[in-house]
Order: C-alpha cells, then structure tokens, then sequence
C-alpha cells in the first residue's frame, strides 16, 4: 500500500514538473530561440537589402572656430558589450569599436546587418550601465567555483537567459495597486536599492564586495582611458560617461547618462548600488568630482518613469527639500527628451493640447490606480517645464528649467545609428534582422514591443565654438542644445528686445540675433515697465539627405496669477507660400506625400529653409513663462516601411506607413 502511495506522489511530481515545463519553460525557450544570434543568419536571408537605396557614407566635415557658434552632432547615451543586457541581447562590440563606429567605420549588429552612419559624428560619450561594472571581471578565470561558473553563464548567455530577462523584466510589479488613487497621478513608494554584496556574483564566498567594487573601479579607470585616447580636439570630441540606473517595476526608467569633463575624475562610477537616489547621486559625485573636473546628468525616458521623474519624489520614497532642488537645478540642465523609446516630450490627453504631441507614442493616458504602463502627467517634459514655474513660485528660483537633446540608447555598440532607412532596432540579435523586428508577442503589452514600441532614435546637436570638450560641454551646461528624430535638421532660436522683423532682411541675422538676444536655452528678465513682447527669431534647415521643411512650430507654456499653468501651441512659419491659418493657428497641409513601394518622396514640395520673427500678442512681463520651437519636415518612410521593403510585405497596419520627423528646440524662458 505505502509503495503504491509513494508511487502516487512521484508521479504526481513528474506530472506536474512536465505541465510546468510545457507551460513555463517551453515558452521560454522558443522565445529564446526566435532572439538568439545563433538563429539570426536564417532570419536574415529572408530580407534583401538591396531593395532600400542607401546613401553613400560621407567623411566628416571639419569646421574651424566661430565665435557665433558652429552646431555639432552626438550621441550621449549609446550601450556596448560593457552593459549586461547589450551581453544577453547578443551584443559582442567593444568600446573601441563604438568609438570606430563614431568616427564612420561600419559595424555588422549582432543579427548580421550592416550598420554605417551616412556621416560621421562630431563627438560621443559612450554610456554603459554603471551597475555591471565589476561584475563579469573575473568570468574568464580559471578557478572559479561551481556556483560562480552558473552566475557568470547566466550574466553572459544570449538566448534563453535573454529571454529569461526580458519576460520577468516587463511582467515584475511591486505592490498591490490601489483602484482608487487617481489617474496618471504619481503614487510615492519606498523602494531599497540591490546592495553590492547581494550581487550573486559578489556574495562574500564568491570573492567578496570588496573585490567587486575594485574590479569596478579599474572598468572605470579604463573608461576614462579609452576616452582620453579617442579625444582629438577639433576632429573628434569623446566624454567619459556612464549610466546610473535604478530599477522601477514594470520595465520603468529612472535612468540618468553622467558625462564628465576634464582630467581630474573621480575613480569611482556611482551607480545605483551604492545609493538610493539621484539627490544623493549628485552630492556624491560633487565630493569626489572637483578641481579640473565637471559633470552634468541628463535623464531619459521620462515617458517610462511612470510620473516619478517630475513629481516631488525620489526613487526610495523621499520629498525633495529645497537643497534638493538646488542641487538638482545645479546639475541637470538637459534631458533627453527623444531616443528608442519614444518621445518623452508630450502625450495626447495628458495635459497636453496639440496633435503633434502624438508623435511616436505608445503609451496611453492612465486609469484609476494604474501605476505603470502608462502616460503619467509628470512624466513629459513639457509638463515639467510647467511644474518648474510652479516651484518657482514656491521656492523663488526653478529647479526644472532644462534644455532638450535626443539619443538613441542603442545597445549594439552604433552611436547616432538613428536613420530610418537602416534601423538595425536597438538590442542586439533580439531586434536584428527585420524579421524580428517586425514580429510581435501576443501576451506582450505594446509598450514592450519593438514595432509598436521603438523608433529609430535621435541626435543630439549643441551650438558651440569649436569641436572640443569645454566647448561643446560648456554648450550643454547653457542649454544651447537641441533634439532631433535623427535627420541633422539645423535649427536656432532666439528672443530679445534688441532686434525686429528687419532681422530677415539683413546680410546675417544669426550675428544680429546674438547682440540683441538670447539664444535657445537662455533666459530673458524684463525691465520695470516691460509691456511690449520680445521678438523671437528662428531659423531652420533642412537635411539634404532626408526631406524638406513643411513648418515650424512655437510652443508657449505660462503660469498665471492664481498660480494655473497653461500651454498654446502655433504654427509661425509654411513652407510652399502658405500662410498660417487665423482660427487653427496652423499650416494647411502641403499636401507632400511618400511612394510606400520605393520610399521616394514628393519632389518640389517644402522648403530648404524657413524662417521667421514673431511677437506674443498675449505676451505678460510679470508672467513666467517658456517658448520653444519645432522645425517639422515633410514625411518620410517610418523604420518600419523600410523593413517591409526588404521582406517583400506591405508596411503594418498597426503602425504609421510614415512620419514626421522634427527638430526641438530648447527652451527660452521669461523670468520675471
């Protein structure tokens, strides 16, 4: 009888390990074997690429030194083998090949598609995460212990780990949510960061947190290295940088690039396994980083920090205090409010009021206690620069006055890969070739789908003298930096009381916006009695290699007496000799179109350049407020199309055919 039983239970055991195998594992592993680099080569002979016509790949263009300002392109925030999840998405590129890749050389992704710039970038800061510095050091010794072996396969294995990795990532909740908190309302939570000597591969049998923090310290001393050797002032700028970056559920970001500036740095990359916070990020790299050294912070996805990253919270559950602010205000006068992930500028239905503000957005506004996967009012820039004047009100100074720029938080070791007819996706073999690109999961949500999910990426472009590190950094620390979707749309914008519509008619009014204004970034504080508006000057060109200007855009936010913040969004400029509509405030459309079977664009519609002067008709001295633009180009085939091209499909339904690709300006603000 006992026997009997005992047999009862081990088949019991055996039935149930074989359901959970069938349903649990065997998931796993064919989602594992449709992203491995081992199956990419039969995934890319599907694809013919020689059905997108592709630029030639141009040198780079040298530009001497011009005190009004020459506009150079980067990349700061670009991932290599360095990062562990670039490791498990099959990512095999150095640095030292990113940083070749940079400057022009080509570079097959880890699916096996070519990747090249049609021209090559001005400057780079290579922005690996922080957090895994140190902990494959020792994967390739020989004396490693059993458990230490699995740690190091399970850190290194594209595939099935990778697999392993991405489901648990997007599915991860923290606490029960609370149906009745509000809408796209940030609810605070305390969380407690992963400490280093909790790292499996870091526990005191395993050589201990002290040999991890040691092995991190020399990958940053060979960070720093690297980008010192690269560094050729007047040719090709490199800044030592790194990625701080906290975990939040659901695939969330709270992620901030610290890029530095000069040769005394600290030895040290703080991550988030040393502290629980960016306040505390800041302050401690202001103890270490002083003398000939310098950095600024620039946060990314705030699209996906589920409304954190404007809200008065910090990761672990604090309330900014006014040092707080402070010191956030001293630190961080960027964001990147454009990459893979979408566009962290605005979203439909979230306190914002333009149709443009759709522009590469998957996420929808929240219901009722949804605390992620999903558009939070504090979670866009726009909205950020709002709450800025709302804290100015409170504290007397505004800790949100940031500037914009783009990336592409590419993880296949290709900075400023953001054009869209050869989009390679940004994570290694899961993302390369087409065909995965294009293939979607069912049970996954559409935020963590990379058609639905990701475009091509942007650049970062900054207003600087020369091509050298104090240059072009002292030009990100003023804000004079812009965004783009990718194409190098050139765009500049200024205000002042010094210069008038007569500006356009002169032999250079960029040297004549300069001695009456302000550039982008700046701020303008009226005199006593001030009632007549600025005038706002702009000017934009388009990028021979992608398509002409439709329009440029002015987008206004102030904050009244009663303290309520508002937002108007016009057009100021059209291309084709049309003018700008007196009730819509808008362009009528020019009527440009795209042929979807080839990608060829209209010819003879849209302008190589536009330009304009404009005045506030409702312009209040004593209102603080902000203006920036967007250049808007005529449409061009989406990542997408392209890909369809080369599979011999037509574009899908669930995605636009086209886009609008853009330029953002950073801000000008009014201070009284």
């Amino acid at each position: 009888m006992l026997k009997k039983v005992l047999l009862g239970i081990v088949g019991a055991i055996v039935l149930a390990a074989g359901v959970i195998g069938w349903t649990r594992v065997l998931p796993v592993y064919q989602f594992g074997q449709q992203i491995s680099p081992n199956s990419a080569p039969e995934d890319y002979a599907q694809q013919e690429d020689s059905r997108v016509q592709l630029p030639v790949p141009l040198e780079l263009e040298l530009r001497p030194h011009n005190p009004i300002k020459n506009v150079y392109w980067g990349e700061l925030h670009v991932h290599t083998v360095e990062s562990m999840d670039a490791v498990l998405f099959g990512t095999t590129a150095t640095v030292e090949d990113a940083y070749r890749f940079a400057r022009g050389e080509p570079l097959r992704s880890p699916g096996g598609e070519l990747m090249q710039l049609s021209r090559p970038l001005d400057f780079v800061a290579i922005t690996d995460h922080a957090e895994g510095f140190g902990m494959r050091t020792r994967c390739g010794d020989a004396d490693l212990s059993l458990l230490e072996q699995v740690n190091c396969w399970i850190m290194q294995t594209p595939g099935f780990t990778a697999a392993m990795f991405l489901l648990s990532r997007q599915t991860r909740m923290e606490a029960e949510t609370d149906p009745t908190h509000p809408a796209g309302v940030y609810r605070n939570r305390a969380r407690t960061r992963l400490l280093r000597e909790n790292a499996p591969i870091c526990s005191g049998g395993e050589g201990g947190p002290e040999r991890c923090l040691l092995d991190s310290r020399s990958d940053w001393a060979r960070y720093i290295e690297q980008a010192d050797r690269h560094y050729e002032p007047g040719v090709f700028t490199t800044f030592a940088a790194y990625e701080f970056s906290p975990v939040l559920s659901g695939a969330g970001k709270h992620h901030r690039n610290v890029i530095f500036n000069g040769d005394d740095l600290p030895d040290h990359a703080i991550s988030s396994l040393d502290v629980d916070n960016a306040v505390d990020l800041w302050r401690g790299l202001e103890e270490n980083c002083k003398g000939d050294c310098d950095f600024l912070t620039i946060p990314h996805n705030m699209n996906k920090g589920w409304g954190l990253f404007y809200s008065r919270h910090t990761w672990d559950g604090g309330t900014y205090s006014e040092d707080d602010w402070r010191t956030r205000m001293r630190r961080e006068p960027l964001a990147e409010m454009y990459q893979v992930k979408g566009a962290s500028e605005c979203a439909l239905g979230v306190g914002a009021t333009d149709e443009e503000c759709g522009f590469e957005q998957v996420l929808t506004p929240c219901a009722p206690g949804q605390e992620y996967g999903c558009a939070f009012e504090s979670s866009f820039a726009r909205q950020g620069l709002k709450i800025g004047m709302e804290l100015d009100r409170e504290l007397g100074f505004n800790p949100l006055a940031f500037g914009f720029i783009a990336a592409t938080d590419a993880h296949n070791a290709n900075p400023g890969d953001a054009e869209e007819w050869d989009f390679p996706g940004k994570v290694g073999a899961v993302s390369s070739p087409a065909l995965r690109r294009l293939r979607t999961r069912p049970e996954s949500e559409p935020h963590n789908q990379i058609l639905t999910d990701h475009g091509s990426g942007g650049l970062a472009a900054v207003w600087a003298e020369e091509n050298t590190r104090d240059a072009i950094f002292a030009g990100m620390k003023r804000r004079e930096a812009y965004a783009t979707s990718g194409p190098r749309i050139l765009l500049r914008f200024f205000a002042g009381w010094g210069f008038g519509d007569a500006i356009m008619e002169g032999s250079d009014p960029i040297a004549a916006a300069t001695r009456g204004g302000v550039p982008m970034g700046g701020v303008l504080k009226p005199e006593e009695k001030t009632a007549e508006s600025p005038t706002f000057f702009v000017w934009a060109g388009a990028d021979w290699m992608s398509a002409p200007l439709q329009r440029i855009q002015l987008v206004k936010g102030w904050i009244d007496s009663d303290g309520k913040t508002h937002e108007e969004v016009r057009d100021v400029v059209c291309a084709d000799g049309l003018q700008v509509d007196p009730n819509t405030l808008r362009c009528p459309d020019n009527g440009a179109l795209v042929d979807l079977n080839s990608c060829q664009p209209d010819e003879g519609i849209g302008a190589g350049q536009l330009m304009a002067t404009w005045q506030d008709p409702d312009f209040d001295a004593s209102q603080d407020a902000f203006y920036y633009v967007r250049a808007i180009q005529n449409p061009t085939c989406r990542w997408s199309t392209y890909d369809a091209i080369r599979l011999g499909r037509e574009p899908d339904s669930r995605v636009p055919a086209t886009i609008r690709e853009r330029a953002w300006s950073s801000p000008i603000w009014i201070d009284p």
